[in-house]
């Protein structure tokens, strides 16, 4: 038997710092959703108490570094399961890219897994299971629209946002989210505003949180890659009603209401950018 489980990308709508913690974990606030780009999972059962991965892509390891096999030694040791699993990833996703890839794929395996051995594991309780794993991978078990404080494992689900187009442009570097957190300076950070954004959100507001999504950390990835800001810039002049660098970058999200506005400004910026995308939010509740 396989079992198949999907696993969505996410975008940051915001991503304020709010100070670092004495365990050396920024104290963070972020609203992300998830979105119709993503990973395959197929789970299949071994004999033998053991755990192997494999990954379609050369970026991607096939070890125990890789945060799928973490998710399901974690889920082994939790729940006392002496059972083998293999897993195989498709990737879609971009690796390194602030779309949370490797965590989709980690929270994947968890819910994956509680459906193959039967766990009946509470969404709450695979959160906190993932915790341990990568600061997105609580939100990744839930993957539909939620604010995440603390160090991103305190989930507070959100209302959908209002529908839209979303296009991603992706330049093909990697960027490292420790390298950009180790130069966070919180008085020279902007920090956008929380409060305003879940009120768009709550309203569905689509102008409202075009106008108030943010990233504090945009100005730190713009100075190790200015070319990231250049792709920022020519979406803004391309005419995207929101623009936000997603995550520790280097994916830059654009917001828009209509298709023939979203591939214009997809084909505008083909021949500026390597990898870009058109996508729709996930979340239909």
């Amino acid at each position: 038997m396989v079992l198949f489980e999907r696993a969505p990308a996410k975008i940051n709508l915001s991503l304020n710092v709010l100070g670092k913690r004495d365990d050396g974990f920024h104290e963070v606030e972020m609203i992300m959703t998830a979105i119709d780009l993503m990973d395959r999972i197929a789970l299949y059962p071994l004999a033998e108490n053991r755990i192997e991965v494999s990954a379609d892509n050369q970026y991607v390891p096939n070890d125990e570094r890789n945060l799928a096999y973490k998710a399901a030694l974690a889920f082994k040791d939790k729940y006392h399961i002496n059972k083998g699993v293999r897993i195989e990833i498709e990737k879609n996703i971009p690796v390194s890219a602030g779309l949370g890839g490797g965590s989709s794929d980690a929270a994947a395996v968890l819910r994956g897994l509680d459906r193959m051995w039967s766990v009946n594991a509470s969404p709450q309780e695979l959160a906190a299971l993932g915790e341990s794993i990568g600061s997105d991978v609580p939100f990744c078990v839930y993957s539909t629209t939620a604010l995440a404080t603390g160090h991103g494992e305190k989930i507070r689900e959100l209302p959908p946002p209002p529908s839209c187009y979303v296009i991603l442009a992706k330049p093909n570097i990697g960027v490292s989210t420790r390298g950009v957190f180790q130069k966070v300076s919180i008085k020279e950070l902007s920090h956008p505003n929380t409060n305003e954004i879940i009120k768009a959100i709550e309203a569905n507001d689509f102008i409202k949180l075009c106008k108030n999504i943010g990233n504090a950390l945009e100005n730190i990835t713009f100075c190790l890659h200015p070319n990231v800001k250049r792709i920022k810039e020519k979406m803004v002049q391309a005419g995207a009603n929101g623009v936000v660098m997603s995550g520790s970058g280097p994916t830059i999200v654009g917001l828009v209401e209509h298709y023939s506005k979203a591939k214009r400004i997809y084909n505008g910026l083909r021949g500026f950018c390597e990898e870009v995308y058109i996508v729709r939010l996930l979340d239909h509740r």
